[in-house]
């Protein structure tokens, strides 16, 4: 239930805020609107302003519109000629189509902003020990090490404040192709070092468990058994909840990381390998022999005992002043705008994964998880997807905003409009291009959630 509201909520606002651009701007430039629907389909709530504008909530509620008064749509009284929206200077029309996207980009702005003023504690950039064979392990990265700023040209360096900032930084640089820097000290902050993690030789793969595998950050826990599942290898095995790991087959287990790692390499020629774990439990020291049982995870068969393991990541508060949170705001949504539009032009060239592409079921899956986690997670969940939301828009296709702009921009270099043959062929093609990507989209939920459960 708390997933369905989260995202109905998420869709109403952001769906209200885009249509409320487009309305505010075209009442702005004297065009008259005869309805601001949120939704479409059978109607479900009416209200009619002072203005004569129809004010709709319908019961499909994927997206909204704003119907304005058109002479292309219909017979257009004379005394109110002025008001329809073909008659406006380009200029002005234009304004109007942009507004839309623009509320969702200003809103992005203002959330991600909220989301620094509110600041959040998180997991600090301390890592755990680098699986084996992993990115991480391959760049020199050790137990501790201290991630303080990343950078994909070795020049310009963005600091890093927490764990998520560099994770968001890695899978950035994987699925745009680029190799990132990191400058990395220990966990006091001293023996600064840079490494080079090569998040470029994992181009065009689709996240999932396997790619955090083989890239391997973590945060540094103790290893700890945090919780047993009942049935489960690990319950067989003796397991107990708050049992602390120190050695695995005579090796020392330092971090959790090295002992998920343990876990996840516990079998030989596809079979699961026994192991003999060696555990302090209330001041004692207890031997267990533990054999992992072989699950499903994205395609490949893994060992693994059913257990938590870890304690609390240290954990640290990050949280900006009001001018220093609005250029965060400012600053955030540029770069994801940007990096979205070139992950879009590596999709379409074959230089990225098409599973790259959301649906309706994996953001209302993790519009549940941010509502669940706290305001700040929503509010940047709200503030990702309204920024999506802008940046579709704008994408050089019939049926979006962006479309229609490229229509203003051939009238404004040819000074004459596109013509109706040719707007009826272009709003097929993109319908169809559209229909395509939903479908696309679609298709990786499904799969996401067929792996996931």
């Amino acid at each position: 239930m708390t997933t369905l509201i989260a995202f109905l909520v998420a869709l109403a606002l952001l769906i209200a805020v885009h249509e409320w651009g487009h309305y505010r701007v075209a009442r702005a430039c004297g065009v008259k609107v005869l309805r601001f629907s949120i939704g479409f389909g059978h109607v479900i709530w009416r209200r009619v302003g002072r203005n004569g504008t129809e004010f709709t909530l319908s019961a499909l509620p994927l997206g909204g519109y704003v119907r304005m008064l058109d002479e292309r749509d219909g017979l257009v009284a004379p005394h109110e000629r002025e008001q329809a929206f073909n008659q406006r200077p380009l200029l002005q029309r234009s304004a109007i189509v942009a507004a839309g996207p623009a509320a969702n980009w200003v809103l992005a702005v203002l959330l991600f902003a909220a989301v620094a003023w509110l600041g959040s504690e998180v997991p600090k950039a301390v890592l755990g020990t680098p699986p084996a064979g992993s990115l991480a392990e391959r760049a020199g990265l050790r137990a501790g090490d201290w991630v303080r700023a990343v950078s994909t040209d070795g020049q310009q360096w963005q600091d890093v404040e927490s764990l998520p900032d560099l994770q968001a930084a890695v899978m950035r640089a994987q699925a745009l192709g680029e190799t990132l820097h990191l400058s990395a000290s220990d966990a006091q902050g001293h023996a600064a070092r840079s490494l080079r993690l090569q998040t470029e030789s994992l181009a065009g793969r689709a996240p999932n468990a396997q790619l955090f595998n083989e890239i391997g950050l973590s945060p540094m826990a103790e290893p700890l058994v945090r919780e047993v599942v009942a049935g489960g290898a690990g319950a067989a095995a003796g397991m107990k909840a708050g049992d602390r790991v120190l050695s695995i087959d005579g090796r020392v287990v330092p971090d959790a990381s090295f002992l998920r790692d343990a876990i996840r390499r516990a079998h030989d020629a596809g079979q699961p390998r026994a192991m003999t774990w060696r555990v302090e439990r209330a001041g004692q020291v207890v031997e267990l022999n533990a054999t992992p049982r072989l699950v499903e995870e994205d395609g490949q068969r893994v060992a693994r005992l059913q257990i938590g393991v870890g304690s609390p990541p240290e954990r640290v508060f990050v949280s900006r002043g009001f001018v220093d949170g609005l250029w965060r705001g400012v600053e955030q949504s540029w770069n994801m705008a940007v990096t979205t539009v070139r992950l879009i032009g590596k999709i379409l060239t074959g230089e990225a994964s098409p599973k790259n592409l959301s649906g309706p079921l994996t953001i209302a899956d993790y519009a549940g998880q941010s509502a669940q986690a706290g305001l700040t997670p929503y509010l940047d969940f709200l503030a990702k997807i309204s920024l999506s939301l802008a940046v579709l828009n704008l994408l050089p296709l019939p049926m979006l905003d962006g479309g229609h702009l490229m229509y203003h921009l051939f009238e404004g270099l040819s000074g004459r409009p596109v013509s109706e043959w040719w707007q009826r062929q272009l709003q097929r093609a993109g319908a169809l291009i559209l229909m395509l990507m939903m479908a696309l989209a679609l298709s990786n939920d499904v799969s996401r959630f067929a792996g996931w459960h």
